[in-house]
């Protein structure tokens, strides 16, 4: 047994998998062909549910289900109005992990997800918030510093991974996920404590991502200094900020905010509703740039480790390269 496997082996037995390797949940991008990809290159591939309805959800665990035989996850958001009945959808189809992110679960949503049988991970990103989850019956959790694409925290990954890997990795598996590009710093993780790692924005330029060929060329040609986050216009419309890289869409968000600010001030809608409505824009932003491949005035969601996306390769390829390159750093070191 290598050095990487055996520091891989809690990860890779509470996944089921070959390599402790999740496929961060990215809308639009994160749907059956990658996710298949992943899981049969000996990751661990995640369904991005995100806006989806249980119809849709349904659809898109069978066909997956029709593309590998292994195991692979399903991300639900826990501010979703029907996360009760995608819970549903999950156990009817025997998901073997579900993945919930977007703060503290509503009350009952994690003894639902455990009356399926699925394993419950969650994302933590702070120590107190791991250790409240883990009471709360979390099985693994993923800690994501801000370096990540899509919805980020202010913590960055090497400082998360620092507070709450000594405390609480010995008592469930811990994903590290955040600005990982490459085998080397998924071995500094694996060092550290981490059970495996979480990585999205490596295999948006995978060849079995959907993703429109304009937005794959704006990943390859970015830099990591391009994947800027978006601002909070107003204070009292907490905006969970979102990595990108930058275009029209930037200014496009911001008047969008102030937008909803001001119907916020006449009344007119709840802060739910508010948040809401900002979930959709954001799934609406993103599609445009995903599916549609307007990269101009879509939402281009990237980590900053997209100055490390160099061309398209296989998915089977890109795990491979990430391996090599981990368990060189570990031959190195030893």
């Amino acid at each position: 047994m290598s050095r990487l496997d055996s520091l891989m082996a809690r990860g890779a037995e509470f996944l089921g998998t070959r390599y402790a390797i999740l496929g961060g949940a990215m809308s639009w991008v994160s749907e059956r062909n990658l996710v298949a990809a992943i899981s049969n290159a000996g990751g661990f591939g995640v369904i991005a549910c995100g806006a989806m309805n249980p119809e849709l959800l349904d659809t898109e665990i069978a066909e997956t289900k029709k593309r590998t035989d292994k195991p692979f996850g399903v991300n639900l958001i826990t501010m979703h109005p029907q996360l009760n009945e995608l819970i549903e959808v999950c156990g009817r189809h025997k998901v073997g992990h579900i993945v919930l992110a977007g703060g503290l679960p509503p009350s009952g949503a994690i003894d639902r997800i455990k009356a399926t049988g699925a394993k419950l991970i969650a994302f933590a990103p702070a120590l107190s918030l791991a250790k409240k989850l883990i009471r709360s019956g979390a099985d693994a959790i993923v800690i994501e510093g801000m370096e990540a694409g899509g919805h980020i925290g202010p913590v960055s990954t090497s400082v998360l991974a620092q507070e709450i890997l000594p405390h609480v990795a010995g008592d469930i598996p811990v994903f590290v996920a955040g600005g990982i590009g490459r085998g080397e710093a998924i071995a500094a993780y694996l060092e550290m404590g981490a059970s495996g790692v979480q990585l999205g924005t490596r295999f948006v330029c995978a060849t079995e991502s959907i993703a429109h060929e304009n937005f794959k060329k704006a990943f390859i040609r970015a830099s990591a200094r391009d994947a800027v986050p978006s601002i909070q216009i107003d204070p009292r419309l907490p905006v969970i900020p979102v990595r990108a890289l930058k275009n029209k869409e930037t200014e496009r968000f911001a008047a969008k905010q102030r937008e909803i600010a001001e119907q916020l001030d006449g009344k007119a809608l709840e802060m739910a509703e508010a948040q809401l409505q900002i979930e959709h824009y954001w799934a609406g932003a993103l599609r445009r740039a995903v599916i549609d491949g307007d990269v101009e005035t879509g939402s281009v969601m990237a980590g900053q480790s997209v100055g490390m996306v160099k061309s398209e390769q296989p998915t089977a390829e890109i795990i491979a390269e990430l391996v090599a390159e981990a368990e060189a750093a570990l031959e190195r070191r030893s």
